[in-house]
């Protein structure tokens, strides 16, 4: 990795795991889902001052978010309110694909860039874009996907703040990228 390559905060080794598992997904492991599933998992990942922060929505409506400090929510989708958000944004995604390229390399998000990665049985698509002209839809092309994942961090952070008042407080809430 050059100079140019390296990203303007830390990377927590597990945040490098967490996020590549989705993107090494192949047919092999889901051999029914390629006729009736397209998409099989969808990332979108946006790099700030302070790290970067990579959203995972699933063919099955899970969900998850991760962040480069190594904290995150897992598991979301098992939320009644995620898992039709994450559903949402697996379905936009299909409709996405035709403005990607097949992408083989995943470098971490540059600070102030949105990066969309769709997996499918035909491998991985990506696409980049300024998160300033995604969420003020200047970027046409994937302005909707984007706001759709931000609709689903909301939903996520709504079941995890529910999920910690039941717990009586005691978890420590993550730092959480804003909603557009």
């Amino acid at each position: 990795m050059g100079a140019e390559d390296k990203p303007a905060f830390e990377v927590a080794p597990i945040y490098k795991d967490m996020r590549n598992l989705p993107l090494k997904l192949t047919a092999k492991e889901f051999p029914d889902l390629k006729r009736d599933k397209p998409v099989f998992a969808v990332l979108m990942e946006s790099g700030f001052p302070e790290g970067a922060y990579t959203l995972v929505a699933a063919f099955d409506g899970s969900a998850s978010l991760y962040y480069s400090s190594g904290g995150g929510l897992i598991g979301s989708g098992e939320h009644a309110n995620v898992r039709p958000e994450a559903l949402k944004v697996v379905k936009m995604a299909e409709e996405c694909l035709k403005h990607m390229m097949k992408v083989d390399v995943f470098p971490i998000v540059k600070l102030g860039s949105t990066t969309f990665y769709i997996v499918t049985a035909d491998g991985v698509f990506g696409y980049t874009a300024k998160e300033d002209d995604l969420g003020e839809e200047r970027d046409k092309k994937l302005s909707g996907l984007f706001h759709q994942c931000h609709s689903l961090i909301t939903q996520m952070r709504i079941a995890d703040e529910k999920r910690q008042a039941e717990q009586g407080g005691g978890g420590q809430p993550a730092t959480r990228p804003e909603s557009k």
